[in-house]
């Protein structure tokens, strides 16, 4: 005969309080929440993404180089728990749009302003309402909305082995790299960094100088830690866009993930601004060189040089046959293994000054 497992009351409340322990443990926050991604548009349309979650990592406050505190920092950010099918508002000046989250908890808001905007950055609100009502608001969160200003070039670029090492195509080694070291302790290619300021302009502040778009096959898990990586750095602020949400069930296959998606991002990205050149920059550890060529053909005449970077040795037949293809297209294209080599090619074809 079987028997049905019963809990007591007391049974119950003392799971509860055990689980309740375990999450300010890890530091997690049990209970809504909202993440909002700093969105960009153009004069006419916006758009941004984000995250509703039941359980979600609070901000990591402190950093240290021992690799068992940076284990747990990085296990964390996959300690998640999405929300579906729940009801976000976006507030914008004086309206008020509505969506519902995905089965990952993603949300995303596309919008058409009632004036035309000026290049600058905007602060946008987003709100978790409770379930059947209209009035209670569950969490609040804001970001803002770069609108950037009309120059010469745009930037599309990868992160992963592009400029942060981090052994794409080795997922041991990735995630070696991951669970030992920390947004801080991690380290750009030599050069890497001067190359992408120059590329950027003299100022700082994203919504002048050349706008940069970092589009990466990392999860959303990641976002503030990459965000911390570039700040920390100094290289270009720029709007993120990332890979799907995963869960802790998923967390060893990070960044293995399947990369079309990257190239619907990219679409995304290029289709806002139809008056304006990019410079694409990847690696060669995965599939930007077919990505690329692929937005190349997709795009004719709005890509004007592609950068990526020799993680292997020697370098890979494939990424020449794809050269081929991208010059063929009226597309410029450098293959190149030190970073100083990629700053003399952009010097030579006039996207940086000389130094």
């Amino acid at each position: 005969m079987s028997q049905t497992a019963s809990y007591t009351p007391q049974r119950v409340s003392f799971i509860k309080k055990l689980r309740l322990k375990i999450f300010r443990l890890f530091r997690l926050h049990y209970g809504p929440s909202l993440l909002l991604y700093n969105g960009f548009g153009n004069e006419i349309s916006c758009i941004i993404y984000g995250h509703a979650l039941s359980l979600s990592p609070l901000p990591r406050k402190t950093y240290r180089n021992f690799f068992v505190y940076n284990s747990i920092a990085l296990l964390r950010l996959f300690m998640v728990r999405p929300l579906k099918e729940a009801k976000v508002k976006l507030q914008w000046e004086n309206n008020t749009y509505e969506t519902v989250t995905e089965s990952d908890g993603f949300f995303r808001f596309e919008w058409r302003p009632a004036q035309q905007l000026k290049p600058g950055t905007f602060n946008v609100t987003a709100v978790l309402m409770a379930r059947h009502s209209e009035t209670i608001v569950l969490a609040s969160v804001e970001a803002q909305v770069l609108i950037p200003s009309s120059t010469n070039f745009a930037f599309i670029s990868d992160i992963d082995d592009t400029f942060l090492i981090s052994h794409s195509s080795n997922l041991k080694k990735r995630l070696f790299v991951l669970l030992t070291e920390n947004a801080r302790s991690r380290r750009p290619f030599e050069g890497a960094v001067q190359h992408y300021r120059l590329l950027h302009g003299a100022d700082d502040t994203p919504a002048n100088g050349n706008a940069f778009f970092y589009v990466s096959s990392s999860e959303w898990n990641l976002y503030n830690y990459i965000r911390e990586f570039v700040r920390v750095n100094k290289l270009p602020d720029g709007i993120f866009l990332l890979n799907q949400l995963k869960t802790f069930s998923k967390l060893f296959s990070t960044g293995q993930s399947n990369h079309s998606g990257k190239f619907t991002r990219i679409v995304k990205i290029i289709e806002a601004y139809p008056m304006q050149k990019f410079v694409l920059l990847g690696d060669d550890s995965q599939k930007d060189p077919d990505i690329y060529a692929s937005i190349v053909q997709h795009f004719p005449g709005k890509i004007y040089c592609v950068y990526i970077r020799r993680v292997h040795t020697p370098e890979k037949p494939q990424v020449r046959e794809k050269q081929k293809l991208i010059e063929e297209a009226g597309v410029l294209f450098y293959y190149f293994a030190h970073s100083d080599e990629a700053i003399r090619h952009s010097e030579d074809i006039g996207l940086i000054r000389k130094i």
